[in-house]
């Protein structure tokens, strides 16, 4: 596996391998597939990193989602502390949600995604098909994961 930039590639070499499955009892990328990867939990989490979206009703803009898988996604993200509830007391009742540190940890991969997809994508990120960087775009580089 190849994880990096061309400057600072990191390989994983046979040694690390066997080391890496001897320390663990699930693959570790599994497992983050198993906590983000269900459809649109990762949709959920960039509208509350990037965009701030805090209410129900803001998230059901995101694309080809409804009410009820909504509902399902956020218990779920709940459930796994990428998220929390809180409920303001009035009429009508108020619900926010806001993303936990381990929902916040997210963010380097989101960005990750951001950049492979302006450059290997760009025909359907931008409208005129041009791929581009992360630097070009918002100026900076990617957050690194700690």
């Amino acid at each position: 596996m190849i994880f990096g930039s061309r400057r600072d590639r990191l390989r994983f070499d046979q040694k690390e391998a066997q080391k890496l499955v001897s320390m663990t009892t699930r693959c570790p990328v599994d497992c983050t597939f198993n906590l983000i990867g269900k459809k649109f939990t990762i949709h959920i989490l960039r509208n509350m990193i990037i965009l701030g979206h805090t209410r129900f009703n803001q998230f059901e803009s995101i694309e080809g989602i409804n009410s009820k898988t909504l509902a399902v996604r956020l218990k779920e993200m709940l459930e796994n502390d990428l998220i929390e509830r809180k409920v303001y007391p009035g009429i009508p009742i108020r619900v926010e949600y806001s993303v936990t540190e381990k929902g916040k940890s997210v963010l380097p991969i989101l960005e990750q995604m951001l950049a492979f997809s302006m450059k290997y994508a760009p025909e359907d990120v931008f409208a005129d098909g041009r791929p581009r960087s992360f630097k070009d775009v918002l100026g900076r580089h990617t957050e690194r994961m700690p």
